[in-house]
């Protein structure tokens, strides 16, 4: 098929058209910075110059594709208006550029962070009504509605966190982790859904190609849940270290999350770790059920946890940045 990718040098984004390429689909990508193509070594990959706020470029992308992934987004953003702006708005140029196209789909990749924290023991699945408690959750949740509107075949991935090679992230906390010393928000006991970027990829592909998934809505996610603490300690083996994790009680992690913020904010720059983002650090879990996508298209995710963080270790080091 010929996909159309937002957002393909990012993290997700390389996996994705990783993916593509393997399938033997012809991919075309709207890319900002030309350096970050070149450097993935792409030799097959259409490379359209321009952003989500320039409507040629995006028309030029639209323009053959039988399949759009909109994996575009902020993931910080200094308040609410620029991540509206980012997610939403930059959603809404899509697909306008978009309408009026024979599509076969439409995939919007959207983020756990959209229905909320849940319980422990509690994973939710597509019947939990939105419940954002960030910025961040609230602009995927506009651009969501946005898609639903639209009157084309969409699916609307929503994947809890993820880890895999190319992301700088959790490559913070495999950095740590090699000192020997991992602080961890709470005490460490906070559930979480993980998912491989690998395995993301292949449902991302899976949610664009199985016709029962058209116009539905699906969490991604390994079926093992983990805590914050043994997602640390699994780090740690990944690089050959037993870190000491050093929990931040909330009260203590609200106030480095105020400072770090305030920092930032006055330096004019963007950060994951503000104090807005204390509901999502301090909740009791974030975990999410895949069993509907797998009935729909029979993906599964494959890669477990050790093995996932293994083969991450191994590209950081290969590429210097660990």
């Amino acid at each position: 098929m010929k996909a159309f990718v937002t957002g393909g040098t990012g993290f997700v984004g390389a996996h994705l058209v990783q993916a593509l390429r393997a399938r033997g689909d012809t991919v075309t990508c709207l890319v900002r910075n030309g350096a970050k193509a070149r450097a993935l070594g792409w030799s097959d990959v259409r490379v359209i110059p321009g952003g989500l706020d320039d409507g040629a470029a995006l028309r030029e992308g639209c323009a053959e594709a039988d399949v759009i992934y909109h994996v575009a987004g902020r993931i910080s953003a200094r308040d609410l208006n620029e991540f509206m702006r980012a997610n939403r708005d930059a959603t809404a140029n899509l697909l306008e550029a978009a309408s009026g196209r024979p599509l076969q789909r439409f995939v919007l990749v959207s983020s756990l962070a959209v229905a909320g924290p849940t319980v422990p023991g509690h994973p939710i699945d597509e019947t939990r009504p939105p419940s954002p408690v960030t910025p961040y959750g609230q602009s995927k949740l506009a651009a969501e509605v946005l898609v639903r509107a639209m009157a084309i075949s969409w699916t609307i991935v929503r994947p809890p966190t993820v880890y895999g090679e190319w992301d700088r992230e959790i490559l913070k906390v495999f950095r740590l982790a090699r000192t020997g010393v991992a602080p961890v928000f709470g005490d460490g006991s906070q559930e979480l859904s993980v998912i491989y970027a690998g395995d993301l990829a292949a449902a991302l592909v899976a949610a664009a190609t199985a016709p029962a998934a058209a116009n539905r809505l699906y969490y991604a996610a390994h079926p093992e849940v983990t805590t914050s603490g043994e997602l640390v300690r699994a780090i740690g083996r990944s690089v050959g270290r037993a870190p000491r994790i050093v929990p931040l009680p909330g009260p203590v992690a609200r106030g480095l999350l105020w400072v770090i913020g305030s920092v930032a904010h006055l330096a004019g720059r963007a950060t994951l770790l503000s104090v807005d983002k204390a509901a999502e650090f301090l909740a009791p879990a974030w975990t999410c059920r895949s069993d509907a996508l797998t009935r729909d298209t029979g993906w599964r995710a494959d890669t477990d946890l050790e093995t996932g963080l293994r083969r991450t270790a191994a590209w950081y080091r290969t590429e210097g940045w660990l």
